[in-house]
């Protein structure tokens, strides 16, 4: 186990083919299809959940966290996957008129296989878009104050920032050393600008989690009633500050070659590869 995880972490820092793979290594195809493995059954996710629960029982995780999103070129190598047809419609019966919206054309459809993880099949479901930037991946993290990611969420390149905050922040969760529930929320919030909703100051409020998140000037006061948005900018201006610790996660992520740039054609062996990023650093 020890070697696979020390040849996979080798492959997606120096972005190099599995068929390149040094020989010390072992097989490429064994390397690959554990990784593969690995991604789906969700063993990276629970090997960084168990550093993360380590790091927090030591008191080591700053729940002070920052929220960001990343956007990644897709290598021309991670196109191509095969496409999954939507499932078949009933037909209308003899007679009547078939309204409603019309089906996703084949290969259009997020629906996944069945021997498959959710989300797979189609453009949308393998997280490729077009943006600005051409053939992209979007990643949504969340890291705390020391730099370390608590939870990725991947999009296709074009979709915002903001309706993936509830995502995002629902991803968070580490299991306690002794009895209780895992924790889920953090002591405050920071991000830019793109997350400025009412939809999300809701939720945040909802959920009783402080945020200090700024306005663009030409939209409307959000903010509470008794305290508006220039006075908490103002209160809340240190914090603010402090939200470069999710850029610089962002940085130490992108210092890994395969996930600068998507060479895999699958959504979730790609979220695998960025999850074993995140559980080196």
């Amino acid at each position: 186990m020890t070697i696979a995880r020390r040849s996979t972490a080798c492959s997606a820092r120096t972005g190099l083919r599995w068929r390149d793979l040094p020989e010390r290594f072992g097989s490429w195809i064994t390397v690959y299809k554990r990784h593969r493995r690995w991604s789906a059954d969700g063993t990276w996710q629970m090997l960084l959940t168990a550093i993360q629960t380590e790091q927090d029982g030591e008191g080591r995780v700053d729940w002070d966290i920052s929220v960001d999103s990343t956007t990644v070129r897709a290598h021309q190598h991670a196109a191509g996957a095969p496409r999954t047809p939507p499932p078949a419609s009933p037909s209308p019966a003899p007679g009547r008129k078939k309204r409603g919206r019309r089906r996703d054309k084949p290969g259009r459809s997020a629906a996944g296989h069945a021997d498959g993880p959710a989300g797979r099949g189609g453009q949308a479901g393998e997280c490729s878009g077009r943006s600005r930037g051409g053939f992209t991946t979007k990643i949504h993290l969340s890291a705390d104050g020391h730099c370390r990611v608590l939870s990725l969420v991947l999009t296709p390149g074009q979709y915002g920032d903001s309706p993936q905050l509830r995502r995002v922040l629902g991803h968070i969760r580490i299991p306690r050393l002794g009895p209780g529930r895992p924790r889920t929320r953090p002591d405050s919030l920071a991000a830019d600008k793109a997350y400025s909703s009412r939809v999300n100051g809701a939720y945040l409020r909802c959920r009783k989690i402080r945020h200090t998140i700024p306005e663009p000037r030409d939209h409307a006061p959000t903010g509470p009633p008794r305290l508006g948005r220039r006075t908490t900018h103002r209160l809340r201006r240190q914090r603010y500050k402090g939200r470069n610790v999710v850029e610089r996660a962002i940085n130490r992520l992108k210092n890994f070659r395969a996930v600068a740039t998507r060479y895999d054609k699958r959504a979730y062996i790609f979220l695998g590869t960025v999850t074993m990023a995140a559980l080196v650093i």
